[in-house]
């Protein structure tokens, strides 16, 4: 059921993309991606947002088609993504191809600082096509990026 505050107006709706692995988010690898699930996080973001009169949807897949899908979906059905592609960042062409397509605005958005790590996860296919890129803040980056998305859709 759409929430009360988009159910007229698709465009005050974000979509909240998230790739492989992300489901085991507060059980994976806590040292680099902390403790905090990603139910949790969505539940942080609904309220982030809500409070600029915004709604999110949320898709998290470990299947690129899937992913793929929920952006051709948000074309007519959201205002703005924000997608944490997680290992599809340096290997999808299909996820930036479909987010070019769509042209809504877009924030790439990684939990750790991607730079930091192994040489192959410092080039992103998403980032020549996204609008904002934030990476390195931990789970609080899904917040600051649904403050950016606010910004945007709002001004």
């Amino acid at each position: 059921m759409p929430d009360a505050i988009t159910e007229n107006d698709p465009g005050r709706t974000v979509l909240f993309l998230n790739g492989p692995n992300l489901n085991l988010l507060g059980v994976r690898e806590p040292d680099k991606y902390g403790s905090t699930t990603l139910r949790e996080v969505e539940e942080t973001v609904a309220k982030t947002l809500s409070a600029h009169g915004l709604a999110a949807r949320f898709v998290q897949s470990n299947h690129e088609g899937v992913l793929v899908d929920a952006i051709h979906a948000a074309r007519t059905e959201c205002g703005a993504i924000v997608i944490n592609p997680a290992a599809f960042t340096h290997t999808s062409v299909a996820l930036r191809d479909a987010i070019a397509a769509v042209a809504l605005p877009t924030v790439e958005l990684h939990i750790t600082n991607v730079h930091r790590r192994e040489e192959f996860r410092h080039h992103s296919y998403i980032s020549a096509v996204a609008d904002a890129v934030i990476v390195g803040a931990g789970t609080h980056g899904y917040v600051l990026a649904a403050l950016h998305v606010a910004h945007l859709l709002l001004g």
